[in-house]
């Protein structure tokens, strides 16, 4: 024996770990996500309190913690909030600019939530294309 608890463990770096997910669905940008948003998908937004005070909000979207992510949108879960209606709904991870979203989307999708997928560029890349923001 080692003495290293992970040997059999495979190590993977955040940027090969990040690659890979992406890889297991399709990502999209600002305006297919405001498209997507108008046909009933849901947006939600995961950055922290210090950034949409700075930044703004997207109008319309959910706003949820990353640490309660899963919690609130898992539609079988106790503590869902009222959006998460099912399986088949297409839910729009946004963070800040895009790699948090990712990691988050694919979290969703181990929940069931065959249509999770996030904004590429985040929220930075939203404000950039011009679509709508609230203070």
């Amino acid at each position: 024996m080692s003495g290293d608890r992970n040997s059999d463990t495979e190590r993977v770096g955040i940027d090969d770990l990040l690659e890979r997910v992406r890889a297991g669905f399709d990502r999209i940008g600002p305006s297919e996500a405001a498209a997507a948003a108008s046909d009933g998908a849901l947006l939600v937004d995961i950055r922290y309190a210090e950034l949409r005070e700075r930044d703004g909000l997207i109008p319309g979207a959910l706003v949820v913690e990353r640490n309660e992510l899963e919690w609130r949108l898992d539609p079988q879960g106790s503590h869902r909030a009222p959006e998460a209606v099912s399986h088949d709904l297409q839910v729009v991870v946004v963070c800040n600019e895009g790699y948090a979203s990712s990691l988050a989307a694919a979290s969703l999708r181990q929940l069931g939530l065959y249509r999770a997928t996030d904004l590429i560029g985040g929220f930075q890349a939203w404000r950039a294309a011009g679509l709508p923001v609230e203070a």
